[in-house]
């Protein structure tokens, strides 16, 4: 079930979206939406959860911010495109568990096996809501940006097809 509370615009550095915020029961969810999607074919679409180091406090230890405005920046060129902003802290396990794996990562550990070590999944996050937007919004195929397997996999499960992949690679 994914029911649509209230829409609105939002001016951002890289053009005007429509945000529709969405609830699934559990969670909110917004959908940020560039242009005409109405044929709902091959739209770009990235699916992103929160990330409280990089969105709000601008830290340099993920790139998150960076794969946000990477994926902004490809929708503004292609006048089209959604982003689907997921709440789901530290890979789904939250702001408390990624606090609980910093001197794991201090010593060189990956994210996930740092999340693992403190006694959470490496990656606990579901996307089935971001599928539920993309069905409430008639969405019957996009170009993903991003390479992630079970972001493709869920959406795919929900008779989305996936008929591209674009990654947000950072230019250096």
């Amino acid at each position: 079930m994914i029911v649509q509370l209230a829409e609105g615009t939002i001016q951002t550095k890289y053009g005007v979206y429509r945000e529709v915020l969405f609830y699934d029961g559990i969670k909110e969810s917004h959908a940020l939406i560039m242009g005409d999607i109405t044929d709902g074919e091959d739209i770009l679409c990235r699916i992103h959860s929160s990330c409280i180091f990089a969105h709000h406090f601008n830290s340099i230890e993920c790139d998150c911010r960076e794969q946000m405005e990477i994926s902004q920046q490809l929708i503004e060129k292609e006048g089209r495109g959604i982003v689907i902003w997921l709440e789901q802290e530290g890979k789904g396990n939250g702001h408390y568990a990624l606090l609980n794996t910093l001197p794991y990562k201090k010593d060189g550990m990956p994210q996930v096996d740092a999340y693992e070590a403190v006694g959470f999944q490496k990656d606990a996050r579901d996307f089935s809501a971001a599928a539920k937007i993309l069905k409430h919004l008639n969405v019957v195929s996009i170009v993903m940006l991003t390479n992630n397997a079970k972001k493709i996999e869920t959406i795919t499960r929900y008779e989305i097809t996936v008929s591209g992949i674009q990654l947000t690679v950072l230019e250096k």
